[in-house]
């Protein structure tokens, strides 16, 4: 990690590693025969070699899979994971959806998607790039970004690369904040009270 402050102390479950992404672009099929067309600043193909996109994941890095928009099929499935996994991925997060859900959990992943599907990826989507920015809603997420996966708070956060030092020096504030705040608000004081007098900038 490019910062110097040293690494955050993590509750047990969560993960926290740097972001390996994947970019995936719709294909025409007999089963989905949509003509297909891409943003003419679209990312080109990376890739000096094709095949399967589980191949070239990155030990300790937590996959971030982009799928186009308004797919049916699944771009993530038990042998994708699998392998993922056999390579040393920490975790998963897919823009789009998964299936073979048994064997997802059975890698002991932590496996995050949009949806499901029983349709394979190869009905209507094929792999384009890797390490590349992709977007996940309206977050743009860049190769080697942080990434931490907190399955108790239900959500995946990312934090920049650049901006990792700034995070890890205003995160204790904050916490401290609300720390504060909590224990006021159990001793019956306001919300807003404790807003006032903890949470000022």
């Amino acid at each position: 990690m490019p910062h110097t402050s040293g690494t955050p102390k993590l509750e047990p479950g969560k993960i926290l590693a740097k972001a390996s992404t994947f970019l995936m672009v719709p294909k025409a099929t007999a089963s989905f025969p949509n003509r297909v067309s891409l943003p003419e600043d679209f990312p080109k193909s990376n890739l000096s070699k094709t095949g399967p996109y589980a191949d070239f994941t990155q030990s300790g890095t937590i996959a971030v899979i982009s799928q186009p928009a308004g797919q049916s099929c699944a771009v993530m499935g038990g042998i994708m994971a699998e392998r993922m996994k056999v390579l040393g991925a920490k975790g998963i997060v897919v823009d789009g959806r998964v299936r073979d859900l048994v064997a997802l959990a059975a890698t002991g992943l932590p496996i995050w998607s949009k949806g499901t599907s029983i349709i394979g990826a190869g009905a209507e989507t094929q792999f384009r790039a890797r390490e590349v920015p992709v977007r996940v809603g309206e977050t743009i997420i860049e190769p080697g970004d942080i990434i931490m996966i907190d399955p108790f708070e239900n959500g995946v956060v990312v934090v920049p690369q650049d901006m990792v030092d700034e995070v890890l020096q205003l995160l204790p504030k904050l916490v401290g904040a609300d720390e504060m705040v909590l224990s006021d608000v159990k001793d019956g004081r306001s919300v807003d009270e404790a807003f006032q007098e903890h949470r000022k900038s």
